[in-house]
């Protein structure tokens, strides 16, 4: 079951997420280019603002996510079963 449950980790969860932050990257930088570019209209200026905005919030979600994903697996004891670990 360890085993399983770490490549679906690895196959399915973790591509989603970098995927997912990659799209919030490109939303950032997007408001970037365009409250940099259009700055003399205010429209465009605040259509830029709140790109940003939602990038940086989408950034963050997805590094929350990771982060539990990875306390989860942890907690579990879920690891690469490929990897022999000994503890003394």
């Amino acid at each position: 079951m360890e085993a399983f449950l770490y490549k679906v980790n690895n196959a399915i969860v973790n591509p989603l997420i970098y995927l997912m932050m990659a799209v919030a990257l490109v939303s950032f930088l997007w408001g970037v280019a365009q409250y940099v570019n259009k700055g003399d209209n205010e429209d465009s200026r605040a259509e830029g603002s709140r790109h940003m905005l939602w990038g940086i919030v989408g950034l963050f979600i997805m590094f929350g996510v990771f982060g539990i994903i990875h306390i989860i697996l942890n907690t579990f004891g879920i690891s690469d079963p490929n990897v022999n670990v000994f503890i003394k």
